[in-house]
């Protein structure tokens, strides 16, 4: 079983690259889990618990460390957002219980943005420290510390953002997603690149999906017609 988990297990070597079953795995449950989210499915939640399981152990393999600690992040802030999409409140319920889709203020959506670049600052100098730090545990530097730092913090915070239905998470989606792509292609996980490329389109997808239902929302309530 633990062979599994090694990033050197492979799976099937394809045009010359080699594809373990760690990042096959991770690749399609993630996959699925995106796909889910744009389409307002609460099943997205524990699909995407897996999905950070399975990368966790990857990222470790190819030194992005920030984006290992993102997991743990990711594990538990899915566990919450299941919850909080299967448990609305009263005042935040639209057809049959589901919670709907609101947007942030100017104020709040700077503060975000400006929390975020002080955390990849912060993030990125701890990264880059951690194999002298720590070298028992991490035996190499970290890979792109302040980029893979600024993905790490913008994720955070656009998990954040969409437990709670905030239609600017998809468009800070688009742009991890944009940069995750090219770090993974240069690590050397080409399908995990391949699957942030896709991510992009369902970030686009998520947006317009969230808009029409936003301004459905808004429709129905100066209508009247939710309760």
């Amino acid at each position: 079983m633990t062979e599994f988990f090694d990033i050197n297990t492979i799976a099937f070597t394809l045009w010359g690259y080699s594809m373990s079953y760690l990042e096959l795995a991770g690749v399609s449950i993630g996959g699925l889990a995106t796909w889910l989210v744009a389409r307002n499915n609460t099943w997205t939640w524990p699909a995407g618990v897996l999905s950070a399981v399975l990368f966790f152990f990857l990222f470790y393999q190819i030194q992005l460390y920030p984006d290992m600690f993102l997991q743990v992040f990711f594990i538990v802030t899915y566990l919450r957002g299941w919850w909080r999409w299967t448990h609305p409140q009263a005042d935040e319920v639209v057809r049959q219980r589901e919670l709907r889709v609101s947007r942030l203020t100017t104020r709040e959506l700077l503060v975000w943005l400006s929390a975020g670049l002080l955390a990849t600052l912060l993030l990125g100098t701890f990264a880059s420290r951690l194999h002298e730090w720590f070298p028992v545990l991490f035996t190499k530097p970290s890979a792109f510390p302040y980029l893979d730092s600024f993905t790490t913090t913008m994720s955070i915070i656009a998990t954040f953002l969409m437990i709670p239905k905030k239609l600017e998470c998809w468009y800070l989606w688009l742009i991890i997603d944009l940069i995750s792509a090219y770090m993974y292609y240069v690590k050397g996980v080409k399908l995990v690149s391949l699957e942030y490329l896709i991510f992009c389109y369902f970030a686009l997808e998520g947006a317009r999906n969230w808009t029409r239902d936003y301004r459905t929302y808004s429709h129905l309530y100066t209508k009247g017609a939710v309760q």
